[in-house]
């Protein structure tokens, strides 16, 4: 005979309520103590009847199990209350952020003059007056670059300039200790003489005014 599907549902009739009860408590008792067994897992089942009747099982010591439960509920308890602080102030920061974004996003297209026929006419003039003073700083920043550039090449022809001065210098200097050759005095006869295989040829050279006969 085949077993049909039970519906999950209260049992209207009394009696077949109470058969149900003691068949499916015995059972869950039953499976609560195997699991205990076979998986060496701490088990604690309580079951109250209807009338009120307590039925329990525990594979060690029930107030321990009970407490244990009670000190993992509050530390779940704990760390979800932390995740939900956290969530709210993740979405606290996304809030405030996104209205930043629209605000720059409002100035953007005010600068760029978008989105300006709601604008009044003294917000367009506060507007140009913004474009102005922006425009002025960025004059001002732009000189300023160009000055500091025109300093920094100056110092460069500068530093340039002076090691070539410096180089001058030193080369001035070498040539003046450099030694001369002698020179002769006025009359002085200076004997020069040259010498081959074959022969030997005296020279006098007269450096001086002629003489006057």
């Amino acid at each position: 005979m085949v077993r049909g599907k039970i519906q999950m549902k209260r049992i209207e009739n009394a009696t077949s309520r109470q058969v149900t009860f003691s068949k499916r408590r015995n059972g869950l008792l039953k499976k609560a103590r195997e699991l205990s067994i076979l998986c060496d897992a701490e088990v604690a089942l309580i079951i109250f009847s209807q009338k009120g009747r307590l039925y329990e099982f525990s594979s060690s010591n029930m107030q321990k199990t009970i407490e244990r439960n009670r000190e993992f509920s509050v530390e779940v308890e704990s760390t979800n209350t932390e995740v939900e602080h956290h969530v709210q102030n993740l979405k606290s920061e996304t809030a405030i952020m996104k209205k930043k974004i629209e605000l720059l996003e409002g100035s953007k297209r005010k600068l760029l003059g978008q989105d300006l026929g709601s604008y009044s006419v003294d917000e367009l003039c506060e507007i140009d007056n913004q474009l102005k003073r922006s425009l002025t700083n960025i004059r001002k920043t732009k000189e300023m670059l160009f000055v500091a550039q025109i300093e920094q090449l100056e110092a460069s022809v500068n530093f340039k300039e002076k090691s070539l001065l410096q180089k001058n210098a030193r080369l001035l200097e070498k040539c003046v200790l450099k030694p001369q050759p002698p020179q002769a005095e006025h009359g002085e006869c200076i004997t020069y003489t040259q010498s081959s295989q074959s022969s030997e040829v005296e020279t006098e050279l007269f450096i001086g005014l002629p003489e006057m006969h």
